[in-house]
């Protein structure tokens, strides 16, 4: 269900890009915008309109993926910490204590010392 609502989301994120892309800026940008003239539907302002609202689809449609996303990736790791996704491996690598600083009580002391 992840990888689904994961895959709808990458293309939610690339078509939000394309519209952003195609509206027309202050200063042209690479919005395809023709010449003025006349309110119909195809028109710079109709077309402005739009893509406006398009935009507002593909944003409102990629915030709610990506609140999803969130929902189900909690809902795997509940309960769980990094810590106890590493378990010893055949050769030892790497283990809870591997990674966490030296104590106090080992009679070091963290902090750097000059010599």
């Amino acid at each position: 269900m992840q990888n689904v609502v994961l895959i709808i989301h990458l293309f939610l994120a690339v078509a939000l890009i394309g519209i952003v892309l195609l509206q027309r800026s202050e200063g042209g940008g690479l919005g395809m915008g023709g010449g003025g003239g006349g309110g119909g539907v195809m028109s710079s302002r109709g077309a402005a309109t739009a893509l406006t609202k398009i935009t507002w689809v593909l944003a409102i449609a990629f915030i709610c993926t990506s609140i999803g996303l969130t929902i189900l990736n909690a809902a795997d790791t509940a309960g769980s910490s990094v810590l106890d996704q590493l378990a010893p491996t055949a050769d030892g690598e790497a283990t809870g204590a591997d990674v966490l600083p030296p104590a106090l009580d080992d009679g070091g002391s963290l902090l750097p010392v000059a010599e």
